[in-house]
């Protein structure tokens, strides 16, 4: 049996990885509560300002994909 002990992000308590069903957390609770964390938003990712060129850019893939599926809707309209 491999063996590699590891601290859990949540509780910090020392498991072997390779024993947990939860990896990388101990447990299903610890598990559980880093999602909670995510859902409430108590974690960010750092992010940048866009560009006024990214901005134009982005809305014009968001303009064609909206485009697209319309054009697809009354294409399955028209069988």
């Amino acid at each position: 049996m491999k063996i590699l002990k590891v601290k859990c992000p949540i509780c910090e308590t020392q498991f072997n990885y390779h024993d947990s069903s939860f990896r990388p957390f101990c447990s299903e609770r610890c598990r559980e509560v880093d999602l909670g964390k995510w859902l409430t938003e108590s974690y960010a990712l750092p992010a940048q300002k866009m560009t006024e060129d990214e901005a134009e850019v982005l809305e014009r893939l968001m303009e064609e994909k909206l485009n697209e599926e319309s054009s697809e809707e009354d294409s399955e309209d028209r069988h």
